[in-house]
């Protein structure tokens, strides 16, 4: 065993047996390889990543190269979920060498943690033009002997690039309405009109764009953008990367149709569908949108959650080493689940073949009209699916992805009307508070046996407050608001970079790496700083707070002009334009919550689709947990709503129905 024995990361512990000299990342390693005056070895990676199984298999578990590493290198292995700002970094970093990136990601660093080269997966043989691993071992060795002052140089050009990329500049002036017409127009652009999504294979599920588009036809009525959301949704909810068995989706399309995934799930992915979805439908009113979201919420209870209340990462893509074998079908493992009709019915439906379409066997998706029977027929075969040998669970709890699980099921309880997803709301609230929380304050990134490790970034505290923003809107709990508040001015404070606007990645201007980063691009997950920009925004409208605002449009300046090039990978952040140039729209409902009338005004204020009104609730009974309460009152002792605009209210309201057509007008 070697030193990742001791870490509680599922990934590094993959890693614990290999016959490699791993060390995780910390200082320890990196004074080691200047006393020995060899170079770093920086492997990074996760637990549901193929590729990554592939050459810890092919290579770190072989003595041949084990030997080469330990002897040539001080070896560090990262979780990249774990840490996210040293991938982030040093994922810039190959990208500027190589121009693509992935995982495994392979990196070559001086021992003062400055880069000089790096690349993905490389095989245990020369293979399609690839060098082999131990080649590359064996290479770097040679021009750190030889050539060591070419290295310090490269090595200063490559840091000194990653240093500016975190000073640029913001754009001059606020953004208007033309930024996200251009936004909506590049991305039709990209648009499939056949099956949805944007560009080819592989296709990624777009779950932050698909919030965009539908809050852009909401302001403006855009056709165009409604049209691309719901062919987005309506491709995806097909089935193959979607598992129509037992809800949820895979990580990926590896094609262009949505058909053939890459297994893994993920939780971030599956909180964001969920919730695209859930949108989709209060816009369009289609069912189909619901059961969707519905079964994917059921999905993340089902299989993701833990027994402390957190939720797991992921799942693997392989099972047995073999991808996909958990999902998939052929036509005599069909026949064995169900009855001879039954049988027959499901594989017509689902064009089950002998030819299959994946490995000989077949990723399920409808082709034809439902049998009558359909729902038993699913349950039947997920049963049986449930008994196959499942895929590895990386069981940590990271709070940045818990924080969008929290939200997802905050807006389902209230949407779907589920206690039971509330239920599981609060229960995750309590955990991450009780469990997760660092003794200043602050959050702590992961969960796992028992121990909560390592200061949270950026976007753990983004995160968190966002979904405890999403809670309170589905509970009227007022502590959530509160918590909200104080987590994102402590992020605010912590993170900012009052020079250039927005917020770094890590806590001291960027932490203790060669150099700081910004977060900033929303693929595949929300950014840190579009998050603290949403979280921002709606608290300065509840609070009547200037300062806030400004830190929020500071974010929005200093991604605005990526945004209009690149809209794919800048979802969130146009869901913060969109917001920021709303009309400033408050509502206030006053009353206990568990007051029929007070919970009847609640519903009438979120009903619908309106992501742009800043709603919050109060019982009335001690402090205001803002300050759009002070001298909002019950009327008469019945619980009442005060629509306002920047704090300026009309009449309080006690009717539900004149609140709706109110928020409507």
């Amino acid at each position: 065993m070697n030193a990742l024995a001791h870490e509680t990361s599922p990934y590094l512990l993959q890693h614990a047996s290999n016959p490699v000299d791993w060390r995780p990342w910390g200082p320890e390693a990196f004074a080691d390889a200047r006393e020995r005056d060899v170079p770093v070895l920086l492997s990074v990676g996760y637990s549901a990543c193929h590729w990554c199984h592939v050459m810890e298999h092919e290579s770190f578990s072989d003595e041949a190269t084990a030997e080469l590493m330990n002897r040539l290198f001080v070896s560090i292995k990262v979780d990249r979920e774990e840490r996210p700002d040293v991938d982030a970094l040093y994922m810039d970093a190959v990208l500027s060498m190589t121009g693509h990136g992935g995982w495994p990601m392979t990196v070559f660093l001086l021992p003062d943690m400055r880069p000089f080269y790096g690349g993905t997966y490389y095989p245990p043989e020369p293979r399609q033009g690839m060098p082999s691993f131990r080649q590359v071992l064996e290479a770097v060795d040679g021009l750190w002997r030889e050539r060591r002052g070419e290295l310090d140089q490269l090595a200063g050009r490559i840091t000194e690039a990653l240093r500016a990329a975190a000073a640029r500049p913001p754009a001059a002036g606020d953004p208007d309405p033309g930024a996200l017409t251009d936004s909506v127009a590049g991305l039709r652009a990209q648009h499939d009109p056949e099956w949805g999504g944007f560009g080819g294979a592989p296709k990624f599920p777009p779950g932050s764009v698909i919030g965009f588009l539908l809050r852009e036809h909401a302001r403006s009525g855009s056709q165009v953008a409604l049209e691309m959301a719901t062919r987005t949704l309506d491709g995806m909810a097909l089935g193959g990367m979607h598992d129509v068995l037992g809800g949820g989706f895979h990580r990926y399309s590896v094609d262009g149709r949505w058909l053939v995934p890459h297994f893994e799930k993920m939780l971030y992915d599956n909180a964001l569908l969920a919730v695209a979805y859930l949108e989709g439908w209060a816009v369009t009113g289609d069912a189909a949108y619901r059961r969707v979201g519905e079964r994917t919420l059921d999905y993340l209870l089902r299989e993701l959650r833990r027994p402390e209340g957190g939720f797991a990462s992921a799942q693997d893509a392989d099972t047995g080493g073999v991808e996909g074998a958990t999902f998939v079908w052929t036509p005599n493992q069909v026949r064995d689940a169900l009855g001879a009709d039954d049988a027959e019915a499901a594989i017509r439906y689902y064009g089950v073949s002998e030819a299959g379409n994946f490995d000989g066997a077949n990723v399920l998706r409808p082709a034809g009209p439902p049998p009558p029977n359909l729902e038993e027929i699913e349950r039947r075969l997920l049963e049986v699916r449930l008994d196959r040998p499942q895929p590895a669970l990386d069981d940590k709890v990271l709070a940045a992805w818990n924080g969008l699980a929290l939200a997802a099921l905050a807006q389902g309880a209230w949407r779907l009307g589920r206690a039971d997803l509330l239920e599981a709301g609060h229960t995750l609230a309590a955990f991450l508070e009780e469990r997760m929380r660092a003794p200043d304050g602050g959050l702590l990134r992961t969960f796992r046996a028992g121990e909560a490790r390592i200061p949270g970034y950026l976007d753990d505290h983004a995160a968190v407050a966002h979904g405890l923003l999403e809670l309170h809107l589905a509970s009227g709990d007022a502590e959530y608001l509160r918590r909200a508040g104080e987590l994102a001015r402590l992020a605010a404070g912590r993170f900012a970079d009052p020079a250039a606007g927005g917020f770094f990645q890590s806590a001291g201007s960027g932490g203790s790496l060669v150099a700081p980063r910004k977060d900033i691009e929303d693929n595949p997950i929300p950014a840190g700083n579009s998050l603290m920009a949403t979280v921002l925004l709606r608290l300065a409208r509840l609070e009547g707070d200037a300062a806030l605002e400004e830190q929020a449009l500071g974010v929005i300046r200093l991604t605005l002009d990526y945004a209009r090039r690149a809209p794919q990978g800048f979802g969130h952040v146009l869901q913060a334009i969109d917001l920021a140039l709303a009309p400033p729209r408050e509502v206030a409902v006053v009353g206990a919550y568990a007051d029929p009338a007070a919970a009847a005004l609640a519903d009438a204020v979120r009903d619908g689709f309106r992501p742009t009104v800043a709603a919050a609730f109060w019982d009335g009974e001690g402090s205001p947990p803002a300050a759009l309460f002070e001298g909002r009152t019950l009327v008469d002792g019945a619980p009442a709503a005060y629509i306002c605009e920047r704090f300026a209210c009309q009449r309080p309201l006690t009717d539900p129905e004149l609140v709706r057509e109110a928020l409507a007008g």
